[in-house]
């Protein structure tokens, strides 16, 4: 299978979970808008959701992929198998006393992490409290089945895991559905809501584990023991970590600045939202599928053939980030308006929140490049490198966030995360080249300088049919007149671009070629 096809695959599952996404937050917006009631749930769910990510997904997809690779290739099915298990014991056995502890500290880590704007107000404080402790077991699920889903994309069976999340949206939008249908206030939707991510949870790892047996392989429950294996994994895991959990790190910070300002989490929610569409579908799908395949040729000793792998990869995240970009920038209002412009959320908040949007544009194509660069170091299980450029992304996000939020309020934390995400695209990108790790093509560097001309043409197309839609697009329309008219829109601004792509030279066939009908190097290099 060519990797466009497995960025397909994986992709198109996360489409799928986005778009249930975006019914869930077009519900939220209408049932909570940005009232106390979605800053606090907002605020509660972020958390497990940041440990989701240090312990889970960053840690699991650079540091256990690799090694369970390694122990196919080594000792075959039955040596994973024992691999896996091991970990499964250890593994479980800290998310079980990490659940204990945080359950038991919650009312510190609110007051002081997760949201210490809300400690003046008591009754926000105590509910964000509790609301916190019912999604906090939520880590432990999704650490198990973040586990499972590294084994099901070893395993080459991507589709199980990249479909699991969409049980998430699908549960949720249960809790609104019926929140809405019993007339419920914001205080018990929230509480549906809580006690939904929980039982999400649950959901998803079922899911997987079934994907898993679909596979050929069982996990059984293993005493926990620290096997050279296992001392391994965690060696690789802890920055891994870290830095997986980047993107988190920084909106936990955004969000503890932005909780002394009453809607500020919503609105940033709200908007993160809609850029994790184009980030979910190319970056998720280009670091799930890029990983397992640049340790392979690695292994193999095909050094040309992971030089290649890093640079299509690359190519591909330009030829379709770039105008995402230009398209969030300019039409940011727009989207919210049609998506979210209903019930509780309101003209003022379309303002605020199409600000953030246009701003989180500006850094799309630097989030998912990290994702198709982090790859190329995790993949020679250096893992540490990563790491101490997060810190510096960290650093720079929190400085600039302090800095910039009492003049702009959320829209200045959106700059810092912009920021921090080109900044770490930067120093992943030139580490990568100074190595050798990374090949210097001018072929792609000229057709990205070309795909930003073929993005500007589209760009300004767009700002003048803008104005020739407007009527069909003002808050006043009716919501399928605004839905058409947006889509179309749409529709012909990505017409535009690859049409203009094309003709300037940003993207060939020789590229769609390149990148469908990738195989693999026969040839080992030194």
């Amino acid at each position: 299978m060519s990797l466009v096809k497995k960025f397909a695959t994986v992709g198109g599952a996360t489409l799928g979970s986005r778009i249930f996404g975006f019914a869930r937050e077009t519900l939220m917006a209408a049932a909570l808008g940005t009232g106390p009631m979605a800053d606090v749930f907002y605020a509660a769910f972020r958390f497990p959701n940041l440990f989701r990510r240090l312990f889970a997904e960053g840690a699991f997809n650079a540091a256990f992929v690799p090694l369970f690779a390694k122990e196919i290739e080594a000792n075959g099915t039955d040596g994973a198998k024992r691999f896996s298990e091991e970990v499964f014991g250890v593994l479980f056995s800290v998310l079980l006393l990490i659940t204990i502890v945080m359950e038991l500290a919650m009312p510190l880590l609110v007051r002081f992490v997760i949201a210490p704007g809300f400690a003046d107000d008591p009754e926000k404080f105590s509910i964000t409290i509790r609301m916190a402790a019912v999604m906090f077991p939520y880590l432990m699920c999704m650490s198990l089945t973040a586990m499972m889903s590294g084994m099901l994309n070893s395993l080459h069976h991507f589709f199980a895991a990249a479909i699991a999340p969409v049980f998430l949206n699908v549960v949720m939008i249960g809790a609104l559905l019926y929140a809405l249908y019993t007339g419920a206030d914001p205080l018990a939707t929230a509480w549906y809501l809580s006690w939904g991510v929980l039982a999400a949870g649950v959901l998803q790892l079922a899911v997987v584990y079934v994907g898993v047996l679909a596979a050929g392989m069982s996990i059984g429950f293993r005493f926990p023991k620290m096997t050279a294996n296992v001392k391994r994994l965690l060696i690789l895991a802890v920055p891994a970590a870290v830095t997986g959990g980047i993107t988190q790190i920084n909106q936990l910070i955004g969000q503890a600045i932005a909780s002394s300002r009453d809607g500020a989490i919503a609105a940033l929610q709200y908007a993160d939202r809609i850029y994790q569409l184009p980030l979910g579908v190319v970056g998720v799908a280009v670091g799930v599928v890029l990983l397992p395949e640049l340790a392979r040729a690695l292994k193999g000793g095909n050094l040309r053939e992971a030089g290649n792998l890093q640079n299509r990869s690359i190519e591909f995240v330009l030829f379709l980030t770039i105008p995402a970009a230009f398209a969030l920038w300019i039409l940011s209002d727009e989207i919210i308006r049609v998506l979210y412009e209903r019930g509780a959320f309101h003209q003022e908040n379309t303002a605020v929140v199409g600000s953030i949007l246009a701003i989180y544009g500006i850094g799309l194509p630097a989030f998912v490049l990290i994702k198709a660069l982090q790859p190329g170091f995790y993949a020679r299980e250096d893992t540490k490198t990563p790491m101490r450029f997060s810190a510096i992304a960290v650093a720079t996000n929190c400085a600039t966030a302090l800095t910039l939020f009492p003049y702009m309020g959320a829209p200045g934390i959106a700059v810092a995360e912009a920021t921090a995400g080109w900044i770490s695209t930067v120093l992943l990108f030139a580490t990568l080249l100074r190595r050798g790790h990374l090949t210097w093509e001018w072929a792609l560097a000229k057709r990205t300088a070309l795909l930003i001309v073929a993005a500007a043409v589209m760009g300004a197309a767009i700002v003048l049919l803008k104005q020739y839609f407007a009527p069909w697009l003002a808050s006043g329309a009716p919501l399928l007149t605004k839905v058409g008219t947006l889509g179309l829109l749409i529709a012909i601004a990505m017409l535009i671009y690859f049409a203009a792509a094309f003709l300037v030279g940003g993207a060939n066939l020789g590229m769609i070629r390149r990148n469908l009908n990738r195989k693999p190097a026969p040839a080992k290099d030194g």
